[in-house]
C-alpha cells in the first residue's frame, strides 16, 4: 500500500483573481487527492491535500507553476498526520 500523507501548503505571489483555486481543484482531482483550497486574507492561497505521497508531491510541483496568469513566488509546506476525514477536493471557506 502506498504511503498516505497530508500537506498544508501556502502559495504566495499573484495567486488570487487569476483562476488559481480552480487550477488547484482540477489538478488535485486529477491526482485523486482529497482536501480543499481557499483564499487567505493576506493574498495567499491555502491548500490542504491528502493522498498518496507521490500524488501530493506532484501537486506541489504544479502549484509552483500555477495557471497562465498566476505568478507564484513560493510554496511553503507543512506536513501533517493524515486524518482520513477529507472527502473529495473542494473550495474551503
Amino acid at each position: 500500500m502506498a504511503d498516505v500523507v497530508r500537506a498544508r501548503l501556502r502559495v504566495y505571489g499573484v495567486v488570487q483573481g487569476v483562476g488559481y483555486r480552480y487550477f488547484v481543484r482540477r489538478a488535485a482531482t486529477a491526482l485523486n487527492l482529497a482536501g480543499f483550497v481557499r483564499n487567505r486574507s493576506d493574498g495567499s492561497v491555502e491548500v490542504v491535500a491528502e493522498g498518496e505521497k507521490a500524488a501530493v508531491n506532484a501537486l506541489m510541483e504544479q502549484l509552483r507553476v500555477g495557471p497562465t496568469y498566476a505568478s507564484v513566488e513560493r510554496v511553503d509546506a507543512a506536513w501533517e498526520e493524515p486524518g482520513g476525514d477529507l472527502a473529495g477536493f473542494t473550495y474551503g471557506f
